[in-house]
């Protein structure tokens, strides 16, 4: 039988179920034996991971042939405007790439979250602002190196969707199962 979690992984966890440095992992949250996560989000990064036994949906998922949307939101240092924001939308060179076009934006108001433990560092002369950046590739750091590319380090990264799943009211470190019709919404989309 297969199964779906949905995670919100705090700051400081590794994507994975051991580590032999003794850093928190995903069995410190989850006891569900013989699921896996489906991609990857970075220790330093927090938010909704999706873990499946489910070879066929992790494939397609995972595969940058199938690409489908991952949003994210992303606090920035400074606060950029429509301008600065465009490259993103056509693609931009990172390391040794170009990435797939993006959709950013910037948010009008600060999303309401529970605090990060711990909490990002604060410059007083610095303002910070917080975008929406929606994928349909997932590199390793892409969205970090994405904004430093165009001016605006990121200080808070938090995946809020996957394709159409959201995090919802999950608080960091609860999880749940998906609902059956979360599941069959899910499959029509990555077929």
């Amino acid at each position: 039988m297969h199964q779906y979690i949905l995670f919100h992984k705090p700051y400081g966890v590794l994507c994975q179920f051991s580590d032999q440095q003794g850093r928190v992992t995903l069995k410190d949250y989850i006891s569900v034996p013989d699921v896996y996560p489906v991609g990857r989000l970075d220790r330093d990064s927090e938010g909704l991971l999706l873990l499946t036994n489910h070879g066929w949906l992790q494939h397609r998922l995972s595969d940058p042939r199938f690409s489908h949307p991952r949003t994210y939101w992303v606090q920035v240092e400074r606060i950029p405007t429509p301008y600065d924001l465009k490259p993103l939308g056509q693609g931009i060179k990172i390391q040794n790439y170009l990435t797939r076009p993006a959709q950013a934006k910037l948010l009008a108001t600060a999303p309401e979250l529970p605090p990060r433990d711990p909490p990002i560092r604060v410059r007083q002369t610095v303002p910070t602002a917080w975008l929406e950046i929606t994928l349909t590739e997932g590199r390793n750091r892409q969205v970090r190196r994405m904004t430093a590319a165009i001016g605006y380090p990121t200080l808070r990264l938090i995946r809020v969707a996957i394709a159409s799943l959201s995090l919802g009211e999950l608080l960091p470190g609860q999880w749940r199962n998906l609902e059956p019709e979360e599941i069959l919404q899910l499959r029509s989309q990555v077929e």
